[in-house]
């Protein structure tokens, strides 16, 4: 689990005292924040007037934040040097749903996209993973989940998302729990021990019922195809 950035104030009339609640709790929206940008400074988001998460950089994923349900929540980053909006929308934060504003700037402008994510449990004996492509230089991607990453493995995977592009979010993919490697290549590469790779993760000792949200986004100041961030959904 990637380390997750500290939420500094939450909102007074929109969040509820006492703050952390399980997901898919009924009387409140759970709300979190994953910043996805290239071009932004060190960001501020807010919820109304409050500041809800401050301080994100890449790959930085917030907590859930407990929030009183609305249907027109006004959302906004700015950097943290000021308080002019680099982008702002409205959106809707409906008790019992637990979403994510993720923000990019894969285009000339910054974007915030809520996303609704899964607030319940995988089934019994299996596990639930949601890619997010936000690596332009990357390009479109294949997902796989592979008992190892031998030759033998290699010849008969399958990947599990497919052509996954830039700017895209993949559904929810429901896979048997067990310990399993993550490798994301270039959509159609063929896997062999002799191929490189985009990213091959160590074993995850999945034990059935998690959900997972996988962010990947291209290296800022290190030399490896991409960075990738795992966050936890529910468990």
């Amino acid at each position: 689990m990637l380390a997750l950035v500290s939420i500094l104030s939450l909102a007074l009339s929109l969040v509820l005292s006492g703050c952390q609640t399980i997901s898919g709790s009924s009387g409140v929206s759970l709300l979190r924040i994953i910043d996805a940008s290239y071009n932004a400074p060190s960001l501020n988001f807010y919820v109304g007037s409050a500041i809800l998460a401050g301080n994100l950089g890449q790959g930085s994923i917030t907590d859930y934040a407990s929030l009183t349900p609305t249907n027109n929540a006004v959302v906004k980053v700015t950097a943290t040097t000021s308080t002019k909006a680099l982008v702002s929308s409205n959106t809707s934060l409906l008790a019992g749903t637990s979403q994510s504003a993720l923000i990019s700037d894969l285009s000339s402008t910054f974007e915030v996209t809520v996303l609704e994510d899964q607030a319940t449990p995988a089934p019994s004996g299996h596990s639930e993973f949601r890619l997010l492509n936000q690596a332009p230089s990357t390009g479109a991607v294949d997902v796989y989940f592979l008992a190892g990453t031998s030759n033998t493995v290699f010849a008969t995977a399958k990947p599990v998302i497919t052509g996954l592009a830039v700017g895209a979010t993949s559904g929810y993919v429901t896979i048997p729990s067990s310990t399993l490697y993550m490798v994301i290549a270039p959509t159609g590469t063929t896997l062999a021990d002799n191929v490189p790779t985009i990213y091959t993760s160590a074993a995850f000792p999945l034990v059935g019922g998690e959900v997972r949200t996988v962010l990947i986004v291209d290296p800022l100041l290190v030399t490896e195809p991409v960075q990738v961030y795992i966050a936890d959904d529910v468990n």
